[in-house]
């Protein structure tokens, strides 16, 4: 039975979620154990879980199976975790605390961390590939296409890059967007749809709501991050404080202070809750992640 409060059903898809990734993760026993060390390091023991989450809560709208929800979150969450191990590395952020630990290239040194992210990408879609409880093959080959495009230059990575071209720059409010569309957004958005994916099929309709929700949730929580980042210690983050100000890079704080910030984060939490109120009870989870990303800080 799930449990009944939101924190209650959070804790609960947390381990539950932790419980998969450290099953679907190779052994430490096996060769190359190095490497394997590396990629239980980098993605067991961290972090909020908050794309597995969205992945469970939007699974709720359409009846998606428990278990199968769970893998497909633990897909995500790999794809996440490759992202912060690339990014933490000195050609890109050159950072050393993630999590509350040591940067994977810190650890295991540098080739070995490359290795990791390249290693965890391909077992995330290794792990999507594989057949899941009541979804047939047209639309787990959807779901692969999903999470590629969310990865790749229209995704995650292009995102980056042009956050590492912009260092120093003054970009427009379109242009940051457009950014964070793709560099947080795009997975945020992948992990709602490949929840709903699992089961069955929405209307068109229904599913440009969804995806209006999750496009939404994507920005607001990038530009909670941002606020973060300015004004939240490295201990509570994790990861070390104000690197976006030190790298002159490009936030929603530096182009529209932090009032402007705050009042657009919750914004467009309201603007993602108007999105799916047509679903009702169901999305009950879906509003309250959104209400936690935003009050992350405020």
């Amino acid at each position: 039975m799930a449990p009944d409060t939101f924190v209650g059903w959070m804790t609960d898809i947390q381990q539950r979620t932790e419980v998969t990734l450290a099953a679907c993760l190779p052994r430490i026993q096996s060769e190359p154990a190095l490497l394997h060390e590396a990629m239980r390091y980098a993605t067991l023991e961290g972090g909020k879980r908050v794309r597995p989450l969205l992945v469970s809560a939007a699974g709720a709208l359409t009846g998606a199976d428990a278990e199968t929800l769970l893998r497909v979150g633990a897909a995500v969450e790999m794809i996440h975790a490759y992202s912060l191990v690339h990014d933490d590395m000195p050609c890109m952020d050159n950072d050393v605390l993630r999590r509350g630990k040591a940067t994977c290239h810190v650890a295991f040194g540098e080739a070995n961390a490359l290795l990791v992210g390249d290693a965890l990408q391909t077992l995330a879609f290794e792990l999507l590939a594989t057949p899941f409880a009541g979804v047939d093959a047209g639309r787990q080959l959807h779901m692969v296409q999903l999470l590629a495009r969310a990865s790749g230059h229209a995704g995650m990575a292009g995102g980056q890059a042009i956050d590492l071209d912009s260092v120093g720059k003054v970009l427009t409010l379109p242009e940051l967007e457009y950014m964070h569309l793709l560099k947080t957004g795009a997975l945020i958005r992948a992990a709602v749809l490949l929840g709903a994916c699992a089961g069955k099929a929405l209307e068109p309709e229904a599913e440009a709501r969804l995806d209006r929700f999750a496009k939404c949730i994507g920005l607001a929580f990038q530009v909670v991050d941002d606020v973060l980042d300015c004004e939240a210690d490295t201990g509570t983050l994790g990861k070390t404080a104000g690197k976006d100000a030190a790298n002159d890079k490009p936030t929603y704080v530096s182009l529209m202070g932090f009032s402007e910030a705050k009042r657009f984060a919750r914004e467009l939490r309201d603007e993602a809750f108007a999105a799916i109120d047509g679903f009702g009870a169901p999305a009950q989870r879906l509003k309250e992640l959104a209400d936690y990303i935003v009050a992350r800080s405020f």
